[in-house]
């Protein structure tokens, strides 16, 4: 079963998103996706965005959608590139997007050296690699979002992730059936 994404809202509001065939990836439903931008919603006017594990492009579209500055979407996967330069098309958010080829953990290692700070970072890693904690920890000590910046993360229920991970604290955590969002900022006493 093919899943049908949309853009949920903004300017690119209704155009379908092409999804990569296959289980390779797993998309956000919309369900899941909306609850997310109601919950980061005063965080996305203007704001940088990091679309990690980016797979389609879904959240970060979204976002650009949404009155977004700027995006960068960063995956490994060739097919998954591929797509995500459609998708942003297909929704006339070409230009203000960056697409990264690139394993994102070894992405935001090289992003940590240089001044680049984001507002939101979108993670949505393989559910079974363990890669959360790993990134997370990456994201707080590289100093790559920026100082009100939000990281949402999506994990599966049965991926417990700490409360505290070096200078992020998590503030929020939903369930949507047997996907979650977590919600991390940088604790006000690392700042």
């Amino acid at each position: 079963m093919q899943i049908i994404l949309r853009v949920i809202s903004g300017i690119a509001k209704g155009h379908k998103l092409k999804t990569v065939k296959g289980s390779t990836t797993r998309p956000t439903s919309d369900m899941v996706k909306e609850s997310l931008f109601n919950i980061i919603a005063e965080y996305v006017p203007d704001a940088r965005v990091l679309d990690l594990f980016a797979g389609t492009g879904n959240l970060g579209i979204e976002a650009l959608s949404r009155g977004a500055r700027y995006a960068v979407f960063v995956d490994k996967s060739r097919e998954c590139i591929r797509i995500i330069r459609e998708n942003l098309i297909h929704t006339r958010l070409l230009e203000k997007a960056e697409i990264i080829q690139a394993n994102s953990i070894e992405y935001i290692k090289k992003l940590s050296h240089t001044d680049s700070k984001f507002d939101i970072i979108f993670m949505d890693p393989p559910y079974n690699e363990n890669l959360i904690v790993p990134v997370l920890d990456i994201i707080g000590n590289g100093d790559i979002i920026s100082e009100n910046g939000i990281i949402a993360v999506e994990r599966t229920n049965k991926n417990e992730i700490p409360e505290q991970i070096g200078c992020l604290i998590k503030f929020k955590d939903r369930k949507y059936g047997t996907t979650s969002l977590s919600f991390y900022k940088h604790s006000s006493l690392c700042i």
